[in-house]
């Protein structure tokens, strides 16, 4: 039988620059609910671009974003807000308030939406236990250890309940085996919540274990896209000068 897969994220011929510098060319890139896309490529490659383009952070020089099928790009402030949130976003490091508690770090979105503090007082450490996490409430950001708060981040963001979490970098600044553990708990989210995500990153191993569909970028544009066996055993020389981090291929090495 075959199972259709709904379209989550639809990104058409997106385009930025920055002054003279082209970072996206055209990108085409489609993400389908439920799905874990890692986008990854060499540094300025405009990863994190696409990201602040699907936020609204950056505006595209031209393209179309559309999200559940409502335009995003060039929508009126209640479609754009409603667009919004639908999402949850992990910057690197977790990007903490250091000045608040654990608790009040997770708070912080549900206040501005109104929730009651009887209802914060379970979400919390329900939200915290979802993570890995108890007891931590009360200590501040400086208190835990650098993967410790990229969870806190993840809570901070999935207490708000978000269909779409875009992560920046998630395994960058950990050691390799709270890497895994933090691609684990992006699985975890994932397979609990029916959350569809997208990964921003350069390391390849964790985009391996983790991702269900990998794409590439390169001069703007996403010249692969395919799942983790697939981008493994692709003979696409750009994919495969990545993958062997060799400096002689067709990605010139500054």
């Amino acid at each position: 039988m075959l199972i259709m897969m709904k379209e989550k994220i639809i990104i058409q011929d997106l385009h930025k620059s920055f002054g003279p510098r082209v970072v996206l060319d055209g990108l085409d890139l489609t993400v389908y609910e439920s799905e874990i896309v890692c986008i990854i490529g060499i540094s300025g490659a405009g990863k994190s671009v696409i990201l602040k383009n699907l936020i609204g952070i950056l505006t595209p020089d031209s393209g179309r974003i559309f999200v559940d099928g409502e335009e995003f790009t060039g929508a009126n402030d209640k479609t754009r807000r409603r667009i919004l949130s639908k999402y949850g976003v992990l910057f690197q490091g977790g990007a903490l308030f250091d000045s608040l508690n654990i608790y009040d770090n997770i708070a912080f979105g549900l206040r501005r939406k109104k929730i009651s503090e009887d209802q914060i007082k379970n979400i919390v450490p329900e939200t915290l236990e979802n993570v890995g996490l108890r007891d931590i409430e009360y200590k501040s950001p400086s208190e835990i250890s650098g993967g410790m708060q990229k969870r806190v981040g993840l809570a901070r963001s999935i207490a708000l309940k978000p269909e779409i979490m875009l992560y920046d970098e998630p395994t960058t600044g950990v050691d390799a085996i709270t890497g895994g553990a933090v691609d684990r708990l992006i699985k975890k989210m994932r397979d609990s919540f029916a959350i569809t995500s997208i990964v921003v990153t350069h390391d390849i191993k964790s985009a391996l274990r983790l991702a269900d569909r990998i794409a590439m970028i390169h001069q703007g544009k996403i010249i692969f896209s395919g799942p983790p066996d697939e981008f493994k055993s692709t003979e696409n020389e750009y994919v495969q000068q990545f993958i062997e981090g060799r400096a002689h291929g067709p990605i010139a090495v500054l």
